[in-house]
């Protein structure tokens, strides 16, 4: 059984090989995106089996994406291809400067058809840690009912819950977006979240972290960029340093992240250990165009963690 259960949409996105205004690409790479997928994929490759839950169009996209989060060792035995809707897809627009923007074409996608009905109790009872982002409850009614079931169904079973926000202003504003959010905090075990959506949570006056463990979260993580993160608990404050690394792009950075920090809290390593864990994976997912294609494979993680010595599990 996966030890980690997620659940979202996958799309495909294509993502430009020169940099400048998308209206003048004509030319593009194809790969595998989505927030949750993305934190999957590197939870397997640190040697931590996942699943993943969601809805894909029975198209040849629905079906690239398919293959590719199997080869990458997901469980996608909660998944399924639906002939009602296509595949989502995205394009990425590139800048010089490693800046992207990116463009949606998600509405009426196989994803926004998910509902509670397509989240199994035994995946979610079976698994120790669900983890949800705000991404899918923006994408619809039923896809929010669908997070909604699967947190009860972790709470109901004892599993504990990872959160992360994931805020998307294209997706819903944030008046629309707040209750809805802070509610998922509420019921969530770990909390990993931006700076900028602590502020949307929390607003200006107080610390992020205090304001998730006020909601009763047991762990904080607050992801600062370049600047590291803050792990906080009921009984400590961690500042974990950033990985030096050539970024090339950062989208796909707090997916990996999050994923190396579940890794080692799973592995029952000191909240310093998994912050670690957690930077290097955030790093290497920066250092190439893709959402998650940079992530390290255990060995290679635990290596350089220990300094060119195997890290001890």
């Amino acid at each position: 059984m996966a030890e980690v259960v997620t659940l979202g949409e996958s799309m495909v996105v294509f993502v430009p090989e020169d940099t400048g205004p998308l209206r003048h690409a004509d030319r593009f790479r194809r790969a595998v995106a989505g927030a949750e997928s993305n934190l999957a994929i590197a939870l397997c490759r640190l040697g931590h089996p996942a699943a993943w839950i969601g809805l894909l169009g029975e198209d040849e996209f629905g079906r690239y994406v398919w293959t590719t989060l199997r080869g990458e060792g997901v469980d996608l035995s909660g998944a399924r291809l639906d002939i009602r809707a296509p595949t989502g897809v995205m394009f990425k627009e590139r800048s010089a400067s490693g800046d992207s923007r990116v463009f949606y074409y998600r509405r009426g996608s196989a994803a926004s058809l998910l509902d509670e009905g397509d989240v199994p109790a035994a995946a979610i009872a079976g698994a120790r840690w669900l983890h949800v982002t705000g991404i899918t409850p923006a994408l619809g009614p039923g896809p929010r009912r669908a997070v909604e079931r699967a947190v009860r169904l972790a709470r109901a079973a004892g599993r504990a819950v990872c959160f992360d926000p994931n805020y998307r202003a294209r997706l819903w504003d944030p008046a629309a977006a707040r209750p809805v959010l802070l509610d998922l905090a509420r019921q969530a075990d770990l909390l990993v979240l931006g700076e900028e959506e602590g502020t949307l949570l929390f607003g200006d006056g107080g610390g992020i972290a205090e304001g998730g463990l006020a909601l009763g979260c047991r762990i904080v993580a607050v992801k600062r960029g370049g600047r590291g993160a803050l792990l906080a608990s009921a009984d400590e404050r961690v500042e974990v340093p950033a990985v030096p690394v050539a970024v090339v792009e950062a989208t796909g950075a707090g997916d990996a992240f999050a994923a190396g920090l579940l890794a080692g809290l799973i592995e029952g390593r000191p909240l310093a250990e998994a912050g670690r864990l957690g930077a290097l994976c955030g790093a290497r997912a920066c250092t190439v165009s893709g959402d998650w294609e940079g992530v390290p494979e255990r060995q290679d993680a635990l290596r350089h963690l220990g300094g060119g010595r195997e890290w001890p599990r």
